[in-house]
């Protein structure tokens, strides 16, 4: 079983991921990984050194392209599986502009006026995205 938990703040030490949930001119930015045929949004691991924010913006270009962008703090959340519990950084993100996709792990980007149905993570990403919605994000 999967849970998935928000805070207000945690140690900065214990993030570990951020995701950023993402729209650009009114639509829903998702991301398509060469191995799988299913949409997540963009978003990652922390590398050593790398403060939680770098990580975010980093990973909004690795996964999309996205060179002009907001960048919003939602919350801390935690996804909890077989007893052990892990830590991420929550973002909102409004991309203005976009470059060339990074030839990296990510197939294509696509645009959604609603949600997608075929998610890469069912039991987390639509939680994150309702955690959006609720602090209107959007």
């Amino acid at each position: 079983m999967i849970e998935v938990k928000f805070y207000d703040d945690i140690e900065d030490r214990l993030l570990k991921f951020a995701v950023i949930v993402s729209r650009h001119k009114g639509k829903w930015v998702f991301c398509k990984h060469k191995e799988r045929n299913t949409y997540e949004c963009p978003g990652g691991r922390r590398e050593e050194g790398e403060r939680i924010l770098e990580t975010a913006r980093r990973e909004l270009w690795e996964e999309t392209g996205a060179v002009q962008f907001d960048l919003r703090e939602v919350c801390v959340y935690s996804v909890t599986r077989e007893n052990e519990e892990t830590f991420g950084m929550l973002y909102f993100s409004e991309v203005k502009q976009f470059e060339k996709l990074p030839p990296l792990e990510i197939e294509k980007i696509e645009f959604f006026d609603e949600l997608p149905e075929a998610w890469t993570y069912p039991l987390i990403q639509p939680t994150l995205i309702e955690k959006i919605k609720k602090e209107k994000f959007i």
